[in-house]
């Protein structure tokens, strides 16, 4: 096997590559860096960013701004200073925080997500309702209380995480997910029954 077969197959198992070792390649001209690097970052922004905002369309292209300003930052990333996901969540947060102010009015019609063949159609009908009652739900809630809820509940960061995308302490991210909780239960608490929630 030549040197560069076993530099190929290495990179290959990009599970064991950092994500800042991949910015890095890319910094210095790696394109197959930049794909990788893609691959594992983009649906997370994607999923935080439709949440957040409850437009698909709108999510897809925050996200392709956040990773371009990725791309921009790159030469100049200072290593050990951030995770790369963090400083990509934080710009995402940035850039949804800017396209929900400028909203004039609120449009409750979120698009649920892609339902599961496997299901029965009952099952589907129930999971589609949840997922727009989630959405609707979301948007009752003020724009800091949203993100950390669903950056800590639904795209599963830790509250140190949360703190530093959100450039908050650690003590308001507890606070804001706490209220957002409550405040979610309460928005969906006429629904149990309907939603198929149960106790358990």
């Amino acid at each position: 096997m030549t040197g560069q077969e076993t530099k190929h197959v290495a990179f290959d198992a990009d599970t064991e590559t950092s994500d800042e070792a991949l910015l890095l390649n890319f910094a210095n001209g790696d394109a197959t860096a930049a794909r990788l690097l893609t691959a594992r970052l983009a649906p997370r922004a994607l999923g935080y960013a439709a949440r957040v905002l409850g437009d698909r369309a709108e999510a897809e292209d925050v996200t392709q701004e956040a990773m371009l300003r990725l791309w921009k930052i790159a030469p100049e990333w200072r290593q050990g200073e951030a995770k790369v996901s963090t400083w990509l969540y934080r710009v995402t947060a940035n850039l949804c925080t800017d396209r929900l102010r400028k909203r004039r009015t609120v449009d409750l019609d979120a698009v649920p997500e892609p339902l599961d063949d496997t299901a029965s159609v009952e099952e589907q009908m129930q999971s589609a309702a949840r997922n727009l009652a989630l959405e609707a739900a979301l948007k009752t809630l003020p724009e800091r209380q949203r993100q950390a809820v669903v950056l800590r509940h639904l795209e599963g960061l830790s509250n140190p995480e949360i703190a530093d995308v959100l450039n908050i302490t650690v003590e308001a991210v507890e606070s804001l997910t706490a209220r957002g909780k409550r405040a979610l239960a309460a928005a969906l608490a006429g629904r149990r029954d309907e939603l198929g929630y149960t106790d358990d």
